[in-house]
């Protein structure tokens, strides 16, 4: 039987696909075990990471709508940016998250 700490951190991980951020940062708050509320704490942070080329999407995205720009470079990089940032967080947390479950000591 998987003890609750380990369940918790597993999850905080996987959580990438159905509760994003709140899931690990109810599990940093409310879990007592210090193991569980390490990996909820890595997995939020790796969650959050996202929200970095997201915000420079955005920001290219108005800088370019205001100048007119016929062809949008900075914006179509930017949305690549972001791409490739989710799926190597993604990949990085389901990584993370099999291995949690996976090991004898979490």
């Amino acid at each position: 039987m998987m003890e609750t700490g380990k369940v918790l951190s597993g999850l905080s991980y996987l959580s990438v696909f159905f509760a994003g951020i709140i899931f690990p940062l109810i599990v940093y708050f409310v879990a007592e075990d210090k193991r569980a509320k390490e990996h909820a704490k890595k997995a939020l942070l790796s969650h959050l990471i996202v929200l970095i080329p997201v915000c420079i999407t955005f920001v290219t995205f108005i800088i370019e709508a205001s100048n007119n720009a016929e062809f949008p470079v900075l914006f179509i990089i930017s949305i690549i940016l972001t791409i490739l940032t989710s799926l190597i967080v993604t990949v990085w947390n389901i990584i993370k998250g099999i291995k949690v479950f996976t090991s004898e000591h979490f």
